[in-house]
C-alpha cells in the first residue's frame, strides 16, 4: 500500500511541478502528510522519486523546490553510436513477453515467474533478517559458492541417484547468480563461438538468448508434448558433429513435456555414444504436480550430464541463486567462465537461499505449492476448453507453470496477442520459443500468475479475439 500511495502522491505532485515556476517551493512535508492522509515516510518517498527524476531539489533545513534549471526539451542525438558500435554480429532475440510488468487491472497470463502468493514469503523475509546479522553481509564468499550450499545442491541430486550409482560430491557443484548466468557460462565453456549447440524446438527463450550472447550456432531438434524425437537427435549429432545438447527433460518450458524413462534412456545412450554433453535444465524441479522431477543427471556418473538447478523461481525472484553440477574438466571450464562474468555470487543471497531450503517448513511449502499449482492449472485448462474451442491443448502438463496451446494455422499470433491486450488480457505468442521458423501457431499461457479467479474471463477474451481474427 505504501508503494501505491507514494506513487499516487508523486503523480499528483509531478502535475503541480509541471505548472509551477522554477524555484517555486513545494508544500512542507507536514502539510503534504495532512493533505494526502499519508505517513511522513510515504511522502518522503514520493519526494525522493521526483528528485531522482530531476524535477525538484531539496535544501536541508529550508524545503523542497522546483528545480530552477531545467534541461531544454530537444531530441536525443545518439547517431554517433551507429559508427562506434558497427553492425551486430548476430541479432539477439528480443526480451521475452514473459518479463513484462503489467498494470494491476490486467489479466496476466504471460508471466515467467510465480505469483507472490505462491512463494515462501515468510521464510524468505526471516532468512534475510538472519543473514544480515552474519558475516555473509560483509564477506566475500568462495568463488564456487558457500560449501554448505554446494553440499545442499549435491544432496538434492544424490537423493534421487539410483542404488549403485555414484552421487555427486559437493566439489562437483558451482553456485551461480541465477540459471540464466549459468546457461551463458555453460554454452561459452562447452560449445564456444560458432560451435553447434543442439536444442529442442521449441525451447526456453532465455536459452536462445544466452546462446546468442555466447555466439554459438543453434541446431533445432523437433520436440513435442512428450519430448524430442530421438531419431532426429541422433541425426543432428551425426550431421553437425555437435558435442552439446541443451534440453529440459522435466516439465519443459514451454511445452510442459516430461520425458518417459524409455526416451531418457535413448537420449542418454545417444549422448554417450557421441562423446557429448547433455545440459539438463531442471528449471521446474520444485513445480511438480502429478509427478516429481526425475533428473537424468542422477542416472549418469560419467560426466556426460551437466545439471542446472535454479532456486530463483521457487524461493524468490530477489534471490537469484542457482547451482550447476558438472564432473571432470568440464566443471573447471564452467567455473572459469562464470568467474569471468560474475567473479562470485553474493554471499548474502547464498546465505538466504540456504536458510530457506534448510527449514523444515520448506518441504511443507512445496507440498502445498503442488496442490495450488494443480488447482490453477486445471482451472485455466478447463476455461480454455470451454471458451477457446478452436485451440488444442496437446497434453496437460504434469508439472511446471505453463499451458502450450496450438492455434489454427491461419491465426496471426502477434495480432491476437495485441487484440487480447487491448481487452485487458496479456498473453505470450509462441514464436519466441522457437530457435528457427515456428512449426505452428502457439500461445503459452502461465497459470501461476496473479488472480486465478480471472482465468475464465481471460480465456473468454482469448476466444473472442481468436474468433474475430478468423472471420
Amino acid at each position: 500500500m505504501n508503494n501505491d500511495s507514494s506513487a499516487r502522491i508523486a503523480t499528483d505532485l509531478r502535475a503541480w511541478v509541471a505548472s509551477a515556476s522554477p524555484g517555486a517551493r513545494l508544500p512542507s512535508t507536514r502539510s503534504l502528510v495532512d493533505r494526502y492522509a499519508a505517513s511522513p515516510v510515504t511522502v518522503q518517498k514520493a519526494l525522493r522519486s521526483l528528485a531522482s527524476q530531476g524535477l525538484v531539489e531539496s535544501r536541508p533545513g529550508v524545503g523542497t523546490f522546483v528545480r530552477a534549471v531545467r534541461a531544454a526539451a530537444r531530441p536525443h542525438d545518439y547517431g554517433w553510436q551507429t559508427a562506434a558500435l558497427g553492425s551486430p554480429r548476430d541479432r539477439a532475440p528480443a526480451l521475452s513477453a514473459a518479463l513484462r510488468t503489467t498494470p494491476n487491472d490486467t489479466i496476466a497470463l504471460h508471466a515467467g515467474y510465480p505469483d507472490r502468493e505462491l512463494l515462501p514469503e515468510r521464510l524468505v523475509r526471516a532468512a534475510f533478517v538472519r543473514a544480515a546479522r552474519t558475516d555473509a553481509a560483509v564477506s566475500r564468499p568462495p568463488v564456487a559458492g558457500l560449501p554448505e550450499l554446494q553440499a545442499w545442491f549435491a544432496a538434492e541430486l544424490a537423493a534421487v541417484t539410483p542404488l549403485g550409482g555414484r552421487p555427486p560430491a559437493s566439489s562437483d557443484v558451482i553456485v551461480l547468480p541465477g540459471s540464466q548466468s549459468g546457461l551463458g557460462a555453460v554454452f561459452r565453456s562447452l560449445v564456444g563461438v560458432d560451435g553447434p549447440l543442439l536444442v529442442e524446438s521449441p525451447t526456453y527463450w532465455g536459452a536462445l538468448l544466452a546462446a546468442a550472447q555466447a555466439g554459438v550456432r543453434l541446431v533445432p531438434v523437433p520436440s513435442g508434448a512428450h519430448g524430442p524425437d530421438p531419431d532426429a537427435l541422433a541425426r543432428a549429432f551425426e550431421q553437425t558433429g555437435a558435442r552439446v545438447f541443451y534440453a529440459q527433460p522435466n516439465f519443459a518450458n514451454p511445452t510442459g513435456a516430461q520425458w518417459s524413462p524409455d526416451l531418457a534412456d535413448r537420449v542418454l545412450e545417444t549422448v554417450r555414444g557421441h562423446g557429448a554433453f547433455l545440459v539438463e535444465d531442471d528449471w521446474a524441479h520444485d513445480f511438480g504436480i502429478d509427478a516429481a522431477s526425475a533428473p537424468l543427471a542422477a542416472r549418469d556418473d560419467g560426466g556426460h550430464v551437466v545439471w542446472l538447478r535454479s532456486l530463483t523461481k521457487s524461493v524468490s525472484p530477489a534471490v537469484r541463486v542457482a547451482g550447476v553440477v558438472a564432473r571432470g574438466p568440464a566443471r573447471a571450464r564452467i567455473l572459469a567462465a562464470s568467474q569471468a562474468e560474475s567473479m562470485y555470487v553474493s554471499g548474502l543471497l547464498q546465505a538466504v537461499a540456504l536458510d530457506v531450503v534448510s527449514q523444515p517448513a520448506w518441504r511443507t511449502h512445496l507440498r502445498g505449492l503442488g496442490r495450488q499449482l494443480a488447482a490453477r492449472r486445471d482451472l485455466l485448462a478447463d476455461a480454455v476448453r470451454a471458451h477457446v474451442p478452436s485451440a488444442r491443448l496437446e497434453a496437460l502438463p504434469r508439472g511446471g507453470l505453463n499451458l502450450w496451446l496450438r492455434l489454427p494455422d491461419a491465426t496471426d499470433a502477434v495480432k491476437l496477442a495485441r487484440d487480447c491486450e487491448d481487452a485487458g488480457v496479456i498473453v505470450a505468442a509462441g514464436d519466441e520459443w522457437f530457435p528457427a521458423e515456428p512449426t505452428g501457431v502457439y500461445l503459452r499461457l502461465n497459470y501461476s500468475g496473479p488472480n486465478p479467479g480471472a482465468f475464465p474471463e481471460g480465456a473468454r477474451v482469448i476466444g473472442r479475439a481468436l474468433e474475430r481474427g478468423q472471420r
